[in-house]
C-alpha cells in the first residue's frame, strides 16, 4: 500500500491561505479523549456515525481510538478507519512497541492514516507514574518514533503534561522526537493547570528549539475553564493544529471545545488571522448528533450550541434585538446551524418582547388588551418560570377573546407601562 501525507486540507501550517491567514488544523479527538469521560463511551457503530458528522464538518483529523485499550475500540479505530475518506485518521499509542503495532493494524484501512505516540515529560510523572528518569524518557521517546515513522510517515508525538514539565528538558524532549521523525509535536496541557501565559512561553521555547519544519499542536483540558483561551494563545504562538472536542466532552472538565474555539477565530478575525476547514453552520447539528449518541444534552447555557446561546428574555435584551440584532448577539445563528434567535417570555420579558411574540402568533392587540395579557403572562410566570405559545394563546383569548386588527381595543397606554419594557 502506498502511503502519501499530502492532504486536500493539510497545506503546511505556515503557508497562509487564500484570504492570506494562517491555517490551524482541527484534530478532533472526540471518539478518544471525548470517550474517555465517563458516561460517554460509544459502541463502534456510535463512533462510525459520529465520525462521518465530524468529516462532514471539516475535521482535518479525527482520532478514532485507543487501539491497545480493548478490542471494541480496535474494532471502532479500524471501522472508522475504513469509513473516512478525506480526513486523517489517528490512533493512540502509548511509546511502547505492542501499542504502536496495535495501532498501525487498526489504522490500515485508513486513506490517510496517523500514529499518535505519547509518553510522560514532566518530573512528577516520570517519578510517581513511570518510574523512569529523564535519560529514558529521552530514549524511548526515540525509539517509539523511530518505529511509528518506519510504518507510517504521519507521526505525532505527544509530551504528556507537558505544561508541568522542566521547559528545557521539554524542549529537549521535542527536538528528540522530531529529529526521530515525528511530523507533529503536541504540548498538552494534560491536567488543564496552565495560564495562557505558561503556554505562550511554552510554545515559544519549543517553537524556537525545533524550528519550522514541524507542526506545533496544543491539547488543553478545561479544569480550570481555561482550554479555549489557552489553545487560542498557543495559536498566537506558533501552534498550526489545535485538539478539541465536540461539546467540549473529555477527561475530568473536558477539553477546548471544537465550536467555542472556532468561531471565537470566526468572530474575532481582526484580532484572530487564522482560518479552520471547518463548515460552521455544521456545528450544531454535529452538536446535537452527539448528545443523540450518548444520551447527554449540553447545559442550556453552554456556548455557541446550548439551546439559550440565542435565547433572550430580559425585556431590555428583547427590545435591543427587536431594534438590531447586533445589539445581544455577536454572531447569527444561522452561521452555527442554530434555527434563530428566540424571544423568551418569562418574568423579566418586556411589552415589546410580548407584542412582538403576539404578532408571530397572529395576534394584533391593542393597547389595554396587551397590557392585560402582559400581567397574566408575568404573574404565570412568577409560577412556571417561562410561558409557551400554547400557554400565551389562551391567556389571549380569555384576556382580549383572540383579538386581530379589527377587534382590538386600542386606548392610551396604562401608567408606568414603560417601566415594563425593562
Amino acid at each position: 500500500m502506498t502511503y502519501s501525507v499530502a492532504h486536500p486540507r493539510l497545506e503546511l501550517e505556515h503557508r497562509e491561505t487564500m484570504s492570506g491567514r494562517a491555517r490551524v488544523r482541527i484534530f478532533d479527538t472526540t471518539l478518544r479523549d471525548g470517550e474517555q469521560a465517563p458516561g460517554f463511551s460509544m459502541t463502534p457503530a456510535e463512533k462510525v456515525r459520529l465520525a462521518e458528522h465530524l468529516e462532514r464538518l471539516g475535521a482535518d483529523i479525527i482520532e478514532a481510538g485507543f487501539p491497545v485499550s480493548s478490542d471494541g475500540d480496535f474494532e471502532a479505530v479500524r471501522a472508522v478507519a475504513a469509513t473516512v475518506k478525506s480526513a486523517v485518521v489517528a490512533g493512540l499509542a502509548r511509546a511502547v512497541t505492542g501499542d504502536i503495532d496495535r495501532a498501525w493494524a487498526a489504522l490500515q484501512g485508513a486513506r490517510r492514516p496517523r500514529i499518535h505516540v505519547f509518553l510522560a515529560t514532566s518530573d512528577l510523572h516520570l517519578e510517581h507514574k513511570l518510574r523512569i528518569d529523564r535519560a529514558t524518557c529521552l530514549a524511548r521517546t526515540r525509539e517509539a518514533v523511530a518505529h511509528a515513522r518506519s510504518l507510517t510517515p504521519d507521526v505525532e508525538f505527544s509530551a504528556e503534561d507537558a505544561t508541568r514539565s522542566d521547559l528545557a528538558f521539554l524542549c529537549d524532549v521535542a527536538a528528540t522526537a522530531v529529529e526521530a521523525g515525528a511530523t507533529t509535536v503536541n504540548l498538552p496541557d494534560t491536567v488543564g493547570y496552565a495560564l495562557p501565559a505558561d503556554i505562550t512561553r511554552m510554545f515559544t521555547a519549543v517553537r524556537d528549539r525545533v524550528g519550522d519544519g514541524v507542526t506545533l499542536s496544543a491539547h488543553c483540558h478545561n479544569d480550570l475553564g481555561l482550554a479555549v483561551a489557552n489553545s487560542i494563545a498557543a495559536v498566537q504562538a506558533g501552534a498550526r493544529q489545535v485538539e478539541c472536542t465536540i461539546n467540549g466532552i473529555g477527561e475530568r472538565a473536558g477539553n477546548a471545545a471544537l465550536e467555542e474555539f472556532v468561531m471565537a477565530l470566526n468572530v474575532r478575525r481582526e484580532a484572530l488571522p487564522y482560518d479552520t476547514g471547518i463548515t460552521t453552520t455544521r456545528l450544531v447539528p454535529t452538536s446535537q448528533a452527539l448528545s443523540s449518541i450518548v444520551g447527554v444534552n449540553v447545559a442550556p447555557n453552554k456556548a455557541v450550541v446550548g439551546a439559550n446561546a440565542f435565547a433572550h428574555e430580559s425585556g431590555i435584551h428583547q427590545d435591543g434585538m427587536l431594534k438590531n440584532e447586533l445589539t445581544y448577539e455577536i454572531m447569527r445563528p444561522e452561521s452555527v446551524g442554530a434555527a434563530g434567535t428566540r424571544l423568551v417570555l418569562g418574568k423579566h420579558s418586556g411589552m415589546r418582547g410580548l407584542d412582538a411574540r403576539c404578532r408571530a402568533l397572529g395576534h394584533r392587540l391593542g393597547e389595554v388588551d396587551l397590557e392585560r395579557v402582559y400581567r397574566r403572562v408575568t404573574a404565570l410566570a412568577d409560577r412556571s418560570k417561562t410561558v409557551n405559545d400554547e400557554q400565551l394563546a389562551a391567556i389571549i383569548r380569555e384576556e382580549a377573546g383572540g383579538a386581530t386588527p379589527a377587534t382590538a381595543r386600542r386606548t392610551a397606554p396604562a401608567k408606568g407601562r414603560e417601566a415594563a419594557c425593562r
